[in-house]
């Protein structure tokens, strides 16, 4: 194999990035935008402020907020501050029911079926825990991708339900066709399985699930799915009566771009009493979905923010942002793809992936090696990763492009990659 240079990984990114199926997506702000036209996502880019000491590539713990979201931020909460209670108590609920369908409206829902919670973690353990259906020796399931505290709180429900805890281990190097059958001969293998978990976006790996097909073959065994989709909202399409799950978590906090500590659980309408209310709250009627959770005194302003950030996140599109996010994440994860020395972890099918890359040394599977290899790249080339683990294959490291990263970021990824690998 002829050994890339830096040149040579710059060029081999261009020509994949515009060979992607995800280059052209229609915005609803411009018609078509191509996700290499460096002048437009300039423009998008110049909203962010950025500190410039790092190399941001771990854009998946949360999202920044633009510029006009982070503004607006402030207004409302200078506005809660200066009219305290007398705002809380009198206008605040007309506001937050305004927003409550605003975001319905975008997941494709009516908005008696969401609450706002502080974040997807909250909302899928509300789900989880009060997922009622459940009898002794039946079994719930979950897959090595699954984000770690929603996998405890999966295995809680022994305790709580008294189910057992099935653990599957998705294919690697990942299939559309080889995740929907991995999901098929575990429902096949354990037909007492009635709960499964999943993760539309994995944050192991970036794995992007064929969520539709998975929930129609859970459906036909009678087996209800909670997906998390965490780090879906905003970079993929959750239109949630597509996807097929009756349950759902989400946060708006990662790429909606809204502040910290907003989320949202989903039931569909027949299926609330199938969650219990939490811990015997009785703020609403029995068959409101907000009595399924309670978070105490919220931060209002963030929530307020969220209409914003919905007009800054739909003025772009989601296809135009998978687009843009796609061909980031290809740049440098394409000419690495069979490189000795480096493993891409992430498949080259555009459908299965998202703005999250994952990648290791080859031979190199352990969290400590991993996490070496993420300090490598920050101490050595200045550029900020994660070190994630739980895959079955072994530990691996994360990064993550945003809106506003730079095609010389990716580069310099690539370029660094190939040096640590020894290539």
């Amino acid at each position: 194999m002829t050994k890339l240079t830096r040149r040579g990984v710059v060029a081999a990114g261009l020509a994949l990035g515009a060979g992607s199926q995800a280059l052209a997506a229609a915005s609803p702000a411009g018609g078509i935008v191509m996700a290499a036209d460096e002048t437009y996502w300039a423009g998008i880019a110049a909203q962010y402020d950025l500190a410039d000491d790092v190399i941001q590539l771990e854009n998946g713990n949360w999202g920044i907020m633009a510029r006009p979201v982070l503004a607006a931020y402030e207004r409302h909460q200078a506005m809660v501050n200066r009219r305290n209670s007398y705002y809380s108590r009198r206008d605040y609920g007309g506001d937050l029911a305004r927003i409550r369908a605003r975001v319905a409206a975008n997941l494709g829902v009516e908005p008696d079926e969401i609450a706002f919670t502080r974040g997807a973690t909250e909302a899928l353990q509300a789900l989880i825990g009060g997922y009622n259906r459940l009898r002794a020796g039946d079994q719930v399931l979950i897959a090595d991708l699954d984000y770690d505290s929603m996998q405890s709180a999966m295995a809680w429900l022994k305790d709580r339900r008294g189910a057992d805890l099935i653990r599957v281990s998705l294919p690697e190097p990942a299939t559309e066709a080889g995740l929907v059958e991995a999901y098929a001969q575990a429902l096949e293998a354990h037909p007492r399985v009635r709960l499964m978990l999943l993760t539309q976006v994995s944050h192991r790996n970036g794995l992007h699930l064929p969520v539709a097909q998975i929930t129609a073959l859970a459906r036909a065994r009678n087996v209800d799915v909670i997906l998390d989709s965490a780090h879906a909202w905003g970079q993929v399409g959750t239109n949630l009566r597509d996807l097929g799950a009756d349950f759902v978590g989400l946060n708006g906090h990662k790429w909606i771009g809204a502040p910290i500590g907003v989320g949202v659980l989903y039931i569909a309408k027949a299926r609330i009493p199938d969650i219990d209310p939490f811990m015997g709250a009785d703020d609403y009627a029995a068959g409101d979905v907000r009595l399924r959770v309670h978070t105490g005194t919220a931060n209002m302003a963030a929530y307020l923010a969220m209409e914003d950030a919905l007009n800054f996140h739909e003025a772009i599109g989601t296809s135009a942002k998978a687009a843009r996010l796609t061909y980031l994440r290809r740049r440098w994860t394409e000419p690495l793809r069979g490189v000795p020395g480096v493993q891409i972890l992430t498949p080259d099918d555009d459908r299965l992936g998202s703005a999250l890359g994952a990648f290791r040394l080859t031979g190199r599977m352990t969290p400590a090696e991993n996490a070496d290899l993420a300090r490598a790249l920050l101490e050595r080339f200045g550029i900020f990763t994660v070190a994630r683990h739980g895959l079955a294959s072994g530990s691996c490291v994360r990064a993550t492009v945003s809106l506003f990263t730079r095609p010389a970021e990716v580069d310099r990824l690539a370029q660094a990659l190939l040096e640590l690998g020894g290539a």
